[in-house]
């Protein structure tokens, strides 16, 4: 009996207590305090906070990040091997880059010049447009008239026009032309190493010196002439400048008889005045435009040539002619030529080439024929 009254007691407790559960497990209250933040509470979600550690390996690898990019950087701009680097990357190089561009083409910098102005001159008209060297200056001798002129009041280097001026000074001197002389050591080039076909040793007459330095450009030749000199080298040289202030030639100056020395200066009018000087020197007029000229030494003859191809043209009636090149110069000529029955002076300086200063020369020639043409019929119209 208590075992069934038992039974039914104890099911009825637990049916109650079950009730009870749920009853409670619906009421609001409760189930926020167990389930939920209250609203008046809600946050964003929190991120997991930063330790030192995660710090240093985030810039431990961005770190790491950086020296490979720049790692990779560096790849991409290393030249390939055996490719000159010269012109990559640092300040150093780009100044002596520059440097080297301003000293040589110095070139460069004056045939762009030359073009600008041939340009400019094109479009007003100008006859010296189609003139490609860098200085022209060109005198009827006659009427001392200036025909037209470029680049002309500046003294530059002048080159083996030089040798006009030691020939000058030794015809003046009047030292004998069959006196022999010996090439040495003293006349080699050691400063531009230019070459020579005067051996050391070889012994010519002054007369022969002279002749192969006016119409071959002779660097021994020319610098034996000065050694030979009366005092020496250093009285030739003070011969030389004294003989320019003589002529009026105020611009210029010389220090030594080559013209291998870029301090050998003067102007295009002073120029024209030495042209003039030599002209009237009849060996100096006749060395300068000979054609040809045949020497024996130690019994081998040697054929030297004149160095300005005109001289050998028969439509050309040149009194006087130099030739001259040093970097510093340019391609140089120099002439007093006979047009349209009148002399006239031709200075070419600082040309880009031996053809440029050549094809100067013949447009000038054609230049002035042509005005003298046209001057000559306006006179019969009138």
């Amino acid at each position: 009996m208590r075992a069934g009254l038992f039974l039914p007691l104890r099911n009825a407790c637990l049916t109650g207590l079950v009730c009870i559960s749920v009853a409670l497990a619906g009421t609001p209250s409760f189930a926020q305090s167990t389930t939920s933040t209250p609203s008046t509470a809600k946050a964003k979600p929190t991120q997991p906070k930063k330790t030192s550690q995660n710090t240093t390996t985030k810039k431990s690898a961005s770190s790491s990040k950086k020296s490979s990019n720049k790692t990779a950087s560096t790849q991409k701009k290393a030249a390939p091997g055996g490719t000159p680097q010269g012109s990559r990357g640092t300040k150093s190089n780009s100044t002596n880059q520059k440097a080297l561009a301003a000293g040589a083409t110095t070139a460069a910098v004056t045939s762009a010049a030359s073009a600008k102005r041939a340009q400019a001159e094109s479009k007003s008209g100008n006859p010296t447009a189609a003139l490609r060297s860098n200085v022209v200056f060109v005198q009827d001798l006659n009427s001392k008239t200036v025909i037209f002129s470029r680049n002309d009041d500046v003294a530059r280097p002048i080159a083996s026009i030089t040798k006009l001026m030691t020939a000058l000074v030794v015809v003046d001197a009047k030292q004998p032309l069959d006196e022999m002389l010996q090439v040495t050591q003293a006349d080699v080039d050691v400063v531009k190493f230019s070459r020579s076909r005067l051996a050391v040793g070889v012994k010519l007459s002054r007369g022969d010196m002279l002749h192969l330095a006016l119409m071959s450009s002779e660097n021994r030749a020319a610098n034996a002439l000065g050694r030979h000199y009366p005092g020496g080298m250093p009285a030739f040289v003070a011969a030389m400048n004294n003989k320019a202030r003589e002529l009026g030639m105020n611009d210029s100056r010389f220090v030594e008889p080559t013209g291998l020395s870029s301090a050998n200066v003067a102007t295009p009018r002073d120029l024209v005045k030495l042209m003039q000087a030599t002209a009237a020197r009849p060996s100096i007029r006749y060395y300068t435009t000979n054609q040809q000229h045949e020497i024996s030494s130690r019994g081998h003859a040697t054929l030297f040539r004149n160095t300005n191809m005109l001289v050998t043209n028969p439509n050309w009636d040149i009194r006087v002619s130099k030739t001259g090149f040093i970097n510093e110069a340019g391609q140089c000529l120099v002439m007093v030529a006979r047009i349209n029955n009148r002399d006239t002076a031709i200075v070419l300086l600082n040309a880009d080439g031996k053809g440029t200063r050549i094809g100067d020369a013949v447009k000038i020639r054609q230049i002035v024929q042509n005005r003298q043409a046209v001057a000559m019929s306006r006179a019969e119209l009138n």
